[in-house]
């Protein structure tokens, strides 16, 4: 595949990372944009592997990472739920402009909730698939529990996630509270499909059942049997490719 790394602008004036994969003659069915899950990246494993599989079968996929995460410019302190649907629209106006306007949207945990959040907004984007997602972006909220206290009584305080440490401010916190609803996935207007785990244990798969009972039709759900919510098996991130390519022929 052709691999190309390049930096584009957020709404804010930052330089976000970006990696756009194509198939090495250069035509795709195609074009795919990914988000990536909580605190995650670009890089990490399930979004390198489904991405590498579906440009084996001729989509293109751009995977970017968030502001303040990975290679992007920016502070994670001065981002939130909002923030990230931002990104999403400059990632997507930044491909309409140097390729083609994203077919389909994929997103992974939050990553999911975000691109439920933004694919209203982008006019090319004819299917959206889901990974292992909640249904509103206040689901993050016990990751902060106990450090609420502090966040609202000095404005900000250091947070372990994911065995990492990261500034969280109280406005994130509110922002999550914008988000609080899944009543926007009602006016979806785009073909769904809903990828989760049975057995995921940071994100229930009733998260799944609120996301599908939510949305209209056209509306699918693919259970990800013994996955865990990383996708950390090779043949998981395989799987999901797969299935996802033969689902979105119907619509793109």
């Amino acid at each position: 595949m052709k691999r190309t790394r390049f930096d584009f602008p957020n709404a804010q004036g930052d330089s976000l990372a970006g990696l756009l994969e194509m198939p090495d003659e250069g035509d795709y069915t195609a074009m795919a944009l990914f988000a990536h899950c909580f605190t995650c990246g670009k890089d990490s494993a399930a979004a390198s592997r489904i991405a590498r599989h579906l440009v084996g079968q001729g989509i293109a996929v751009l995977r970017f990472d968030f502001t303040g995460l990975g290679s992007s410019d920016g502070e994670f302190a001065n981002s939130n739920f909002s923030s990230n649907i931002e990104d999403l629209l400059a990632a997507a106006a930044w491909l309409e402009t140097h390729h083609s306007g994203p077919r389909l949207l994929i997103g992974h945990s939050l990553g999911g909730a975000a691109v439920l959040a933004a694919a209203q907004q982008i006019d090319t984007v004819e299917a959206v698939a889901t990974i292992a997602a909640p249904s509103t972006a206040t689901h993050v909220r016990h990751l902060f529990a106990a450090d609420r206290e502090e966040i609202e009584r000095a404005g900000f305080a250091r947070v372990d996630l994911a065995g990492r440490p990261f500034t969280v401010k109280a406005q994130f916190l509110a922002d999550l509270e914008r988000w609080n609803s899944a009543d926007h996935i009602g006016n979806l207007r785009k073909a769904l499909l809903i990828f989760h785990s049975p057995v995921d244990e940071l994100v229930g798969v009733d998260e799944a059942a609120a996301i599908y009972q939510a949305a209209r039709h056209p509306k699918s759900f693919i259970s990800l049997d013994n996955a865990d919510h990383m996708l950390s098996r090779g043949e998981d991130g395989e799987y999901v490719a797969n299935v996802l390519v033969a689902w979105a022929a119907r619509y793109l």
